[in-house]
């Protein structure tokens, strides 16, 4: 294209762009006038711009009316109270504790349990008790073969008796023996005692006696059978109490502490509880499992128990207190997770940490006091320093059921 032509062309174009500012652009006049156009000039061009420009401004101010309008409408009809209030529904924030409660499986055992054994070696001759006896210490259980042991002390009652008379006879006749005569019948009646008893107790470990109060177990053995020291008789349970072994985490190694009360429940006894207290605490966290043994006595004075029984124990503490929330009030962001906190009529944005979730209501870690006021619905509207308008229907019920 010819140089003369480009030139015409892009005359056109500049002259169609000011015409276009002229008409189209408000206040097109004001500027050309700043430009130092002259006034004439100026009302030349420029009336009918701004003649359009007045008609354009006063259809955007009544367009702006009534966009005012529909939003005002439309905000009505989102739940906005008076000056744009979101309406919401709120719950008030209440106290929730955790770790305040521990549940354990333990096995339970006697307060004192003794398998009776034999302090000799012998046959079986006799047995004195039966399965579910109550025996007294010092009872007897069984009796073995005794025939030898009766013998020897028939002979060191002889013995002694030589040794007496023998004695008794130097000591009349000191004059006529020595004094080392004297001596010897003294010592020789003295061996002659020390025989008697050590025959007497043979006879009597003959005799197979309870070490302990308790209750009879199943009877193993028969009459006639030869038994040793080492074969066990019976054994006998002192059940006026138990004692339940149970293991609990170590994170409440600190908070345990001997005489601490304890409920105890069998399973063979569903729905009815035992008291008891924490005897013992051991000292040490076991590596393999990280729990921590305790020992815990239980009464069964009505010897409801046995010893082997599973219980299920459970024990209270004081716990840590936590703000609790109602769950949906929780919300997330790419920072983590808050909550919309509710004072003199506007929102605001509060972080939390989520410390334990419950199916009626979140404990979490943030600086919320009791009362503080949480919105639970309404939350898609919310925003941060918004105003909100707190449902009255609601607000009244706001509370948290905490356990």
């Amino acid at each position: 294209m010819a140089f003369w032509k480009q030139l015409i062309l892009s005359l056109i174009v500049i002259f169609a762009g000011f015409a276009a500012w002229v008409f189209f652009v408000p206040g097109a006049g004001e500027m050309m006038r700043a430009a130092g156009i002259p006034e004439g000039l100026v009302s030349m061009i420029a009336p009918k711009a701004e003649e359009t420009a007045d008609a354009d401004g006063s259809s955007r101010a009544e367009g702006q009316q009534r966009g005012q309008g529909q939003g005002q409408g439309q905000n009505r009809r989102n739940g906005g109270g008076r000056n744009g209030a979101i309406l919401v529904a709120t719950q008030a924030v209440v106290q929730g504790v955790v770790n305040d409660r521990l549940n354990a499986i333990g096995t339970g055992d006697a307060i004192r349990s003794v398998a009776v054994t034999p302090q000799a070696t012998g046959t079986i001759r006799e047995i004195l008790i039966k399965s579910g006896d109550m025996v007294k210490a010092g009872q007897v259980l069984a009796k073995l073969d005794s025939e030898e042991q009766v013998i020897a002390r028939g002979q060191a009652d002889v013995a002694v008796r030589a040794a007496v008379e023998k004695s008794n006879l130097y000591h009349n006749i000191k004059s006529s023996v020595s004094r080392m005569d004297v001596f010897d019948s003294e010592i020789a009646e003295q061996g002659a005692r020390l025989q008697l008893q050590a025959a007497e107790l043979n006879l009597a470990r003959r005799n197979i006696t309870a070490p302990i109060d308790g209750i009879v177990g199943i009877v193993p053995v028969n009459i006639g059978d030869n038994v040793t020291t080492t074969t066990p008789i019976v054994t006998l349970d002192d059940r006026s109490e138990i004692l339940v072994d149970f293991w609990v985490p170590e994170r409440f190694a600190n908070t345990v502490k001997v005489g601490q009360p304890v409920d105890a429940m069998s399973v063979a006894r569903p729905g009815q509880v035992f008291s008891g207290a924490i005897e013992a605490v051991d000292n040490r966290i076991d590596a393999a499992s990280r729990t921590l043994r305790l020992r815990a006595r239980i009464d069964n004075s009505s010897d409801e128990l046995r010893a082997g029984m599973s219980f299920n124990v459970s024990m209270k503490f004081p716990g840590d207190k936590y703000p609790a929330v109602d769950p949906q009030s929780v919300q997330w962001d790419s920072q983590g997770s808050f909550v919309w906190l509710v004072t003199d009529d506007k929102s605001h944005k509060v972080r939390v940490s989520v410390v334990q979730r419950n199916p009626d209501f979140v404990l979490v870690n943030a600086d919320l006091k009791d009362g503080d006021k949480i919105v639970t619905q309404g939350l898609q509207r919310v925003r941060e320093g918004g105003a909100v308008r707190v449902s009255a229907d609601v607000a009244a019920n706001g509370e948290v059921a905490t356990q």
